[in-house]
């Protein structure tokens, strides 16, 4: 008979982490999940699979921690004696990470050092998957891969950096399963709402909904590539299933700029940029990433994961969720879109 495998999630209540948790239970792991203690529910994005503990057949566990607290860390990771480890908490903005940066450091960085040690410690043969981010390349020139140069232009790019060479130490020193999954950008209905994709898609379906007038946003020439979260979580299931612990970037090897997903999604809803978009330099960042585009060939070829959605099938996707949400009937195009490229065999919707 099989051993049911357990994981645990850190940032399970992200758009990453509730996909992830999603994913897992239908491969029939027990998850246990790490959130912060808060004064009102941070959980919305994990309410409909979460199942009291107390109930017969729970499978979804939380436990109160943070990631500057090492030493809770150590007993929550002692106690579960979990078999894999999906490190995907931190502090993820890129633009707030100018305005926090020793907190960004701390948390992004010093977090995952944390977490290595943890599971050091414990003495037991745990699988650990770090979430790195495409920001790491910075001003590299496009494409990029696993032998690019990391060009950092953020201090979120930097403790991202620090988190990925600490993996390296780590498993080459202590010949742990330490894997860094590189993400280039993923989106979904589920992201935050202050990252520039949902920003557009909730903002314009607010402005349909006759909610707001205007949406305001920084640079509209950097140039990212976009995939959709549910199909980059089961790159991160894939990575810690593979013979040996290695580093793999994933991406969809296309690239837009802002200003082409911001046309395509006024073009989809019919809103006029002219008057209802506006330009504010707050959102501007210090050191800008102009161009990021993954060169994901390795992970194809190893672990056989190619996305299914890309860049105008996840605007559509994401405007049909976001329209819906403000009361506005959505044209419908992303969620055919769904049922035909990315069959719901785990994933909820949303």
């Amino acid at each position: 008979m099989t051993k049911q495998k357990t994981a645990l999630i850190t940032g399970l209540t992200g758009q990453d982490g509730s996909y992830l948790t999603e994913f897992l239970l239908s491969k029939g792991y027990v998850v246990h999940g790490l959130i912060r203690r808060a004064s009102t529910f941070n959980t919305g994005r994990i309410d409909h699979i979460y199942v009291d503990a107390h109930e017969p057949g729970a499978q979804l566990f939380l436990h109160y921690g943070d990631l500057s607290d090492s030493e809770q860390l150590v007993n929550i990771i002692f106690n579960l004696k979990p078999d894999e480890v999906y490190h995907l908490g931190a502090q993820s903005h890129v633009r707030m990470s100018f305005d926090t940066p020793e907190y960004t450091g701390n948390v992004t960085g010093l977090g995952t050092t944390r977490i290595l040690e943890a599971i050091r410690r414990s003495g037991r043969p745990i699988r650990f998957y770090q979430a790195s981010s495409s920001e790491m390349f910075g001003g590299a020139e496009a494409p990029q891969n696993e032998e690019t140069c990391f060009v950092p232009r953020s201090p979120y790019a930097c403790a991202k950096l620090y988190a990925y060479w600490m993996v390296h130490n780590y498993r080459e020193g202590y010949r742990m399963f330490a894997t860094n999954g590189i993400l280039f950008n993923h989106e979904s209905p589920r992201r935050g709402e202050t990252f520039v994709t949902r920003k557009i898609t909730r903002g314009l379906a607010a402005i349909l909904a006759k909610k707001a007038k205007y949406l305001y946003l920084g640079n509209l020439k950097a140039k990212r590539d976009w995939g959709f979260a549910p199909e980059y979580v089961e790159a991160m299931w894939m990575m810690l299933q593979a013979k040996k612990a290695d580093d793999f970037v994933i991406g969809t090897g296309e690239t837009h700029s802002i200003e082409e997903f911001l046309e395509f999604a006024c073009s989809y809803v019919d809103i006029d940029m002219d008057t209802h978009i506006k330009i504010d330099k707050r959102y501007f960042r210090p050191t800008e990433v102009d161009d990021l585009r993954a060169d994901a060939g390795k992970a194809a070829k190893v672990l056989g994961w190619k996305p299914k959605i890309k860049f105008k099938d996840l605007a559509r996707i994401m405007l049909d969720a976001d329209l819906r949400a403000n009361g506005v009937m959505p044209p419908g195009e992303g969620d055919a879109l769904l049922e035909k490229k990315f069959p719901r065999k785990w994933w909820k919707g949303d």
